[in-house]
């Protein structure tokens, strides 16, 4: 639990990383970088410890990345509907159900 609870952190900061200067446009691209730089160190300083409990805590790194992928576009989501006030569209959550076939795939015995 302790892993999802770290990479859902971790996913928060990466996201806001990478697509929150989208609303900023004004900003110039170095301080956008720069800043977005300086917010990912947070997300490796949660990433990092997910991984390696989840790895010790008996995931496969295969797993560990399905997850990762689930939470991040869990994560998006979100964040583009409302803070990029982006439309949700029917093939999106098609695609994600797609990835749930991947989830079950990757953990099955």
């Amino acid at each position: 639990m302790r892993t999802i609870a770290l990479l859902l952190f971790s996913n928060i900061f990466m996201t806001i990383a990478w697509y929150g200067h989208l609303r900023h446009q004004n900003v110039p691209l170095w301080k956008a970088i720069v800043i977005s730089w300086g917010i990912a160190f947070f997300e490796y300083c949660l990433q990092v410890p997910a991984n390696r409990l989840g790895y010790t805590g008996g995931f496969s790194a295969f797993q560990l990345k399905i997850i990762q992928e689930v939470i991040t576009l869990v994560v998006f989501t979100v964040f583009a509907i409302l803070y990029l006030k982006e439309p949700m569209h029917y093939k999106y959550l098609l695609s994600f159900l797609c990835l749930l076939g991947a989830v079950y795939f990757a953990f099955m015995k």
